[in-house]
């Protein structure tokens, strides 16, 4: 279940302020968003912009989502804050993600000269890091407002960047007019501008329903997340109705046969998909048909492989062993516990084969919605496939 670490990047990313270029008045107040997955009210999330006693620009995101996953109810909590000075400079950024266990993970970032100090807090483990200071600043945040106001064309395209502690990395993003049309918004004639957004973080792309003003009217993510601008009240009433693990799963007729045997899967799937949904590699495929969308899945063929010995050397494989905020392969202890499941054993397959032995017998299978780390699933032995 991904979708926790994808929800909070999303968030960050969508919940900016609308107001025209640094012109601070318009900005100033809340909106409040109801939050859906699936078109199933899921949570709320509140907008805030301040001017600071400093004078400075405060941007406030305070989200929550509520969840039934196999009949056990969880709430996640995420909080981010964006200062800027008064040109528009970034300065600070916090955010705070609080799980159904209660437990935080914290992300502080300052600019300091052409340097930005990144300090996370992720399973009680503090780390800091040293990056350089990233291009982002208010007319990144007020992005879609500022365009709109400037009564852009269809086709017109617009460039980004925002930082995001959680990766570490400045995100790169293109907004595009894919349609402008006039709607009746509470009795009034409204210029509605649809707008395509594409984020180089996991291939994500967004629709945004923006009025000619500048409010952002409505997102939606990837198909499955959608944010609705709405009155507080409306916002807020959100109860578990909706299983997140059953309503996003492909229900079988009848079970797979023998399903580790198989060469390739031919499934024909029906519900509530759209194209966004779609996605191909070198082993899996979707194809979109008329009443209906097509998955295969075939079997990578391991004739004429080498497999890497321990330890391993070579560049292209390396990358993918460094540490991260959230997979500490470095930390001693995950290290030693890895020392002592693979033994002596110096082929990487054959190790890879030990390392998923042990975790299918160790840790024990129980939904959550915790946007945990491996150091806290060493502790505790359970979780469901992200923390596997």
């Amino acid at each position: 279940m991904r979708f926790r670490l994808v929800f909070a990047v999303l968030l960050s990313l969508a919940f900016f302020p609308v107001g025209h270029a640094l012109d601070i008045a318009p900005l100033l107040g809340e909106h409040w968003y109801g939050l859906y997955l699936n078109g199933v009210k899921a949570g709320y999330a509140r907008t805030a912009v301040e001017v600071t006693a400093e004078g400075n620009v405060s941007t406030i995101e305070d989200a929550v989502l509520k969840i039934n996953m196999f009949g056990t109810k969880q709430e996640m909590r995420i909080y981010s804050e964006r200062t800027y000075d008064p040109e528009g400079g970034l300065l600070t950024i916090e955010s705070r993600i609080l799980d159904p266990s209660l437990k935080t993970s914290e992300f502080k970032a300052r600019v300091e000269g052409d340097a930005l100090i990144l300090v996370s807090t992720i399973g009680g483990k503090r780390s800091e890091k040293r990056l350089a200071k990233p291009n982002e600043s208010l007319l990144d945040a007020v992005k879609h407002t500022q365009w709109i106001l400037g009564k852009p064309e269809i086709g017109d395209v617009l460039n980004f960047s925002l930082f995001e502690p959680m990766y570490s990395k400045e995100i790169s993003g293109v907004s595009r007019i894919a349609d402008i049309k006039t709607r009746n918004l509470d009795g009034v004639e409204t210029v509605v501008y649809k707008v395509k957004t594409s984020l180089d973080l996991m291939g994500i792309d967004s629709l945004s329903y923006v009025a000619e003003d500048g409010t952002t009217l409505e997102d939606v993510f990837g198909g499955i997340l959608t944010m609705r601008l709405e009155p507080e009240k409306i916002a807020k009433d959100v109860d578990y109705s909706n299983d997140t693990i059953v309503s996003n799963a492909a229900m079988l007729r009848a079970p797979i046969k023998d399903p580790r045997g198989r060469e390739s899967l031919l499934l024909n799937l029906h519900g509530p998909l759209t194209k966004s949904h779609m996605f191909n590699d070198e082993r899996q495929f979707i194809v979109a048909h008329e009443d209906h969308f097509r998955f295969l899945g075939e079997r990578v063929s391991m004739e004429g492989f080498s497999a890497a010995a321990l330890p391993v050397s070579e560049e292209k494989v390396k990358r993918w062993l460094k540490a991260t905020e959230f997979v500490q392969s470095d930390d001693p202890r995950i290290v030693e516990q890895a020392r002592d499941i693979v033994g002596g054993e110096r082929d990487s397959l054959a190790a890879s084969a030990l390392l998923c032995a042990w975790v299918h017998e160790k840790v024990k299978n129980a939904f959550s919605a915790r946007l945990t780390n491996a150091l806290e699933v060493l502790d505790s032995l359970e979780g469901d496939c992200t923390e596997h």
